[in-house]
């Protein structure tokens, strides 16, 4: 009844209420509490996930594989893996062990990079355990601390199948507290190439060895007669030390069947280290370099170690022709430069290293073509160009990778290095294990590369231009590996690109649209080269003065191909300011040959000589240069009875010469001359020098005056003398005869009074004549290097 009320809308009493509300709390408590716990529960186990995975995918134990060898087993071999395992997780493991598992066979390259890239991923399949006697036991993991371990398997107990790519693991169980059953914590992937018997077809393998630095020489040298040169810095001795990256580089080559491939500027300036040189230490201060010694003993065991290989030289300072052809084709002369730096291998490598080398070959940054970069590399000669497969893209739909050799026109050849190959020993690989899986993916996918086909292929490897040093002892690592192996052989560049083409391979090279954006963004930009053309206009109006060009002109030229190096990608300020020192330098050198300032002259007279001195502050003579002296203002002051006069000048080095001309004044009042050098080709040649002429000319009625006084003078001479002459004849007069006759008879004084008046009045007498303003002054003072004092005459 209550409860039909209740439904029906009657109102129950407060009691009742009371009971019904207790009644359905108690009952809804149970299903309250488990609600509550399902969200606690999740989060329990999501924490326990945490411990074991991170959000890549990878184990809370980071397993390292420091070592794997032999990296391409044999019947009979016995296997080693070394590494470390590193607890990361925050609680302690327990039972733990390292063990090996053999993966699936990858059939293809692209199997062979995804296993790569999931190297560390529990996500993936992980492979079956070797038998469990092959393992190496941890009572426990301390979390943050490494173990090492190290375990040897004979190669029977892999149980590999056939031939081809194994993903080979190493993995590590153990339990945790929170999850307290055994399984796998940790795993690192890697690959074991399986070719136990010869190939069928072996791969003809070529591996490009670079013997590639950054510009290190500047444009500057001594003033001796050896031009003593200056370098940058002393980073290039630093690597080619003991234990440098061009040193390591050396020593590693030398052991192997590599392709060197050296920049010329490289050779050039451990050869100029050899003999004296300088090394800048701040801007305008330099120190005797002292690294001769190094530089001799590097050269020496290049020497040996290039003795019967084959080696390729690079235009010199390793032009970038991909910024060339971009940003620099049309700014005038920029072609010519990397014509130049092609020019003079033969004078540079040949003589350091007693080989010839292959110089019909240029080599784009990362083998990223397009048709304005091929047109470019071409124009200096080279007839081949080494692309990669990552720009000169597959689009026929082969089934297998081609040879490199391809025919692209006009009688080029691109070689095409394999892009996966080439790339394999790029990035950090200081630790022995990002080494070591380095060496197994380039092993795995030069085997995946074998087993494509039956055909016989060259393939080309390309890597980095400047490995460090860790890097190119992967490098030589993995090409000992291979050459071990049993499915290619080595091949010198000059073989492969001669190699009959694939008649299926893509010839076509990609749109210059299609040139990576990456690249594109370290570029030499237009203007570098406009700043390169300007100095080298300089130094084209320079040299034509000089008496010995090759003083400058060379130096010059290789600073000149240095700016375009491509050593400066990613380094844009350094590139600039390399360029802008080259800039400043030549003007310093040009500035040696100049004209003396000179102060305001005064001109008294129709006409007088002016001096101009030119000085040449350089070491040798300069000449083919006429100085011109113009009159802003030819109808008042003329210089060679015209508004200008010219003489060829030519001054031996540290010394001065002062050139005279001619001029005529028209008219009273100031006139401005100016003074410039020119080259014979009729270009202007340093700063002008300007001054000012007061012209005083004497006019008619100024003479007439001057006349007058003169002859005023010459009356009041005469008169003088008549007036001493009347008294001299008085004075005679009045001694008497007695004393005339003596005086006439006297012989001991045969001077008379006319001579003594004579002597006395000095009229005729020219010792003590006072200089007369008529008479002409003298010819010019010596010269001075410091300009003219205020107020100077000029010779009349």
């Amino acid at each position: 009844m209550a409860e039909a009320a209740d439904f029906q809308g009657t109102t129950p009493s407060p009691a009742r209420r009371w009971l019904r509300r207790t009644g359905a709390l108690l009952a809804a408590a149970p299903l309250l509490a488990g609600l509550l716990q399902l969200p606690l529960a999740a989060s329990a186990e999501a924490a326990g996930q945490t411990s074991v995975k991170d959000a890549s995918g990878s184990g809370s134990v980071a397993v390292s594989v420091d070592t794997l060898t032999p990296s391409v087993p044999m019947d009979g071999d016995t296997v080693t893996v070394s590494g470390t395992v590193t607890n990361n997780g925050r609680q302690t493991v327990t039972d733990a062990h390292v063990g090996l598992r053999v993966g699936p066979k990858l059939t293809t390259r692209s199997a062979v990079d995804d296993a790569a890239g999931s190297s560390d991923s529990l996500r993936d399949a992980i492979g079956i355990e070797v038998d469990g006697k092959y393992v190496e036991k941890f009572p426990k993991l301390t979390p943050g601390v490494a173990e090492h371990f190290s375990i040897s398997v004979p190669v029977t107990k892999l149980d590999l199948g056939s031939d081809g790519i194994y993903e080979f693991a190493v993995s590590l169980n153990g339990q945790t507290s929170a999850e307290p059953w055994d399984h796998v914590l940790g795993i690192r992937r890697t690959f074991l190439p399986w070719q136990p018997g010869e190939a069928d077809t072996k791969l003809r393998t070529t591996f490009l060895w670079p013997l590639v630095s950054t510009v290190h020489m500047t444009a500057e040298t001594g003033s001796d007669e050896q031009q003593t040169p200056v370098f940058l810095n002393d980073d290039l001795a630093k690597e080619i030390s003991p234990g440098g990256r061009l040193d390591e580089m050396l020593s590693l080559g030398r052991e192997l069947d590599v392709t060197w491939v050296i920049d010329p500027d490289l050779l050039a300036s451990v050869d100029a280290m050899t003999r004296n040189y300088r090394v800048r230490t701040g801007d305008n201060t330099t120190a005797a370099g002292t690294h001769q010694a190094v530089a001799k003993q590097w050269l020496a065991d290049l020497q040996t170690a290039v003795a019967d290989k084959e080696v390729v030289a690079l235009p010199f300072a390793d032009p970038d022709v991909a910024s060339l052809a971009h940003n620099g084709t049309r700014v005038t002369g920029s072609l010519s430069h990397l014509k130049d730096a092609t020019d003079v291998i033969d004078n540079t490598v040949e003589p350091i290293l007693h080989v010839k080398p292959v110089t019909d070959f240029a080599w784009p940054v990362d083998g990223a073509v397009d048709p304005s970069i091929v047109k470019v590399a071409t124009s200096a000669g080279a007839d081949q160009v080494i692309a990669r497969s990552d720009s000169l893209r597959e689009t026929g739909g082969l089934p297998y990778t081609p040879s490199a050799a391809r025919p692209i026109g006009g009688g080029t050849t691109a070689v095409v290095a394999d892009a996966r190959l080439s790339t394999a020993f790029q990035g950090d690989l200081t630790t022995a294990s990002a080494g070591t899986l380095a060496v197994q993916r380039f092993l795995a996918q030069s085997l995946s590369l074998d087993r494509q086909s039956n055909k016989q292929r060259s393939i080309v490897v390309a890597p980095q231009r400047m490995p460090t040093t860790a890097q190119a002892q992967t490098m030589a690592a993995a090409i000992t590996a291979l050459e071990g192996g049993t499915w290619s052989e080595p091949q010198q560049l000059m073989a492969a690109a001669k190699a009959k083409p694939d008649p299926g391979a893509t010839t076509k090279v990609p749109s210059t649209a299609a040139y990576p954006s990456s690249l594109r963004k370290q570029e030499l930009p237009r203007a570098a080269f406009e700043a390169i053309a300007a100095t080298q206009d300089k130094l084209d109006n320079f040299r034509v003065v000089l008496s010995d060009e090759s003083r400058v002109v060379t130096p010059f030229g290789r600073a000149t191909n240095r700016g375009m190096s491509t050593s400066w990608r990613g380094r844009p300020e350094a590139a600039q300011s390399f360029r802008t020192n080259v800039e400043e330098h030549l003007n310093v050198l040009a500035g040696q040959v100049k004209l003396i300032d000179k102060s305001p002259t005064k001109l008294s007279g129709r006409s007088a000589t002016i001096p101009v001195t030119v000085q040449n502050n350089l070491v040798q003579g300069v000449g083919h240069l006429v100085l011109r002296l113009t009159s802003t203002n030819p109808t008042r002051l003329q210089v060679g009875g015209h508004a200008y006069d010219e003489q060829p000048v030519t001054v031996a080095g540290g010394h001065s010469q002062t050139v005279k001309f001619t001029t005529s004044a028209k008219a009273n009042g100031q006139a401005t001359l100016v003074a410039q050098l020119y080259t014979e080709d009729g270009q202007e040649y340093g700063q002008a020098v300007t001054f000012d002429v007061k012209v005083t000319e004497f006019t008619a009625t100024v003479m007439l005056v001057i006349g007058g006084g003169f002859l005023l003078l010459v009356l009041a001479g005469f008169r003088m003398y008549t007036q001493r002459k009347r008294a001299a004849a008085r004075e005679a007069e009045d001694d008497g005869p007695d004393e005339a006759g003596e005086a006439a008879e006297g012989p001991e004084n045969p001077e008379g009074p006319n001579d003594r008046l004579t002597e006395e009045s000095g009229v005729d007498g020219r010792a003590d004549e006072p200089e007369q303003p008529s008479d002409p002054t003298p010819d010019t003072a010596s010269e001075s290097a410091d300009p003219s004092g205020t107020g100077e005459r000029v010779d009349r």
